[in-house]
């Protein structure tokens, strides 16, 4: 199966410049059907799309410009979006403007066509493949998983953590890990993040009675405030006042306890402050997974995924 990346992978690479560098390269891929990337400089007023392809260039019209421009079932706001980004494309033909200049006519729904029959219809639930985010709502992301193709990652399918909004965790243009949840009822893909990110028992060996760690204030009960250490991990600290969601915390980890997937926190401080999302740490490399548990085998209570 052809692995198609997310839209801007191509775009720096020695093979993608090397085919942009002349006129004779350009057509011999061309000849090739060789798939491209360049960057989108101007959507013109027909939303057509112009391509900076370096030594000349290329024109996407607007029906080639993405699947389901042509039977509405894709706004042009997709299309008006790509300004200033890299799209992906193969050459079709050759015109000359006004003044007798040549630029390449380019497709780049031919793309999105051959990623749709050759690998996103072939994708099965379990499947882990790279993305990209491209756009966050409070309901989920849309990453694009092969050619512009978007798919959604609910925000429930994110981390074990349960997070305000998408934004906590990734910013737009990310690259990242996700694997294949199901298709909905229109046949569109669906993705999860959380299996990616370690079991329950995995998170919690990164700690250690008696250390004081860092921590983000998740919710605020009558019964207690849970603190994320990790985003697949996170401590109940005793209720206190003045302390809200969304705040940084230093808590102190009071004990460890496997079977109930407890672990219980002291707060030492709590105060208001803004720092980027941090690194993800993945701990799946395979390509698949059929099966993930969350809970540790001493826990009664189960919470795994079958894929």
């Amino acid at each position: 199966m052809y692995k198609f990346l997310p839209e801007g992978r191509l775009i720096n690479t020695k093979d993608n410049t090397s085919r942009l560098r002349t006129p004779d390269t350009i057509r011999e891929a061309y000849k090739n059907e060789t798939i491209l990337e360049g960057r989108v400089i101007l959507c013109d007023a027909s939303h057509n799309l112009h391509v900076d392809m370096g030594c000349m260039t290329g024109i996407i019209p607007r029906e080639e410009g993405a699947i389901g421009i042509s039977d509405g079932t894709t706004r042009d706001i997709a299309l008006i979006s790509k300004v200033n980004k890299p799209v992906c494309f193969i050459i079709t033909d050759f015109g000359f403007d006004e003044s007798g200049e040549i630029y390449a006519i380019l497709s780049r729904k031919k793309v999105q066509e051959k990623c749709m029959d050759n690998y996103i219809s072939l994708l099965l639930p379990g499947d882990i493949i790279d993305a990209c985010v491209c756009h966050m709502e409070p309901f989920g992301v849309f990453a694009d998983i092969g050619a512009g193709i978007n798919a959604l990652l609910p925000i429930d399918s994110i981390s074990v953590s349960r997070i305000p909004h998408p934004n906590v965790r990734f910013h737009p243009n990310q690259s990242i890990k996700v694997a294949v949840k199901n298709r909905d009822d229109s046949g569109r893909i669906v993705l999860t993040h959380k299996e990616l990110l370690g079991t329950w028992e995995e998170n919690a060996n990164k700690f250690s009675v008696g250390e004081t760690v860092p921590g983000i204030v998740r919710s605020t009960e009558k019964y207690g405030i849970f603190i994320e250490l990790t985003p697949n991990l996170a401590g109940l600290a005793e209720f206190s006042e003045n302390v809200t969601a969304g705040q940084s915390t230093s808590v102190y980890i009071k004990s460890i306890i496997p079977e109930r997937m407890k672990i219980k926190l002291i707060i030492v401080d709590c105060f208001d402050a803004v720092y980027p999302p941090a690194k993800i740490n993945y701990f799946i490399e395979e390509n698949h997974i059929s099966y993930w548990k969350y809970s540790p085998d001493s826990s009664s209570k189960v919470i795994e995924t079958l894929f």
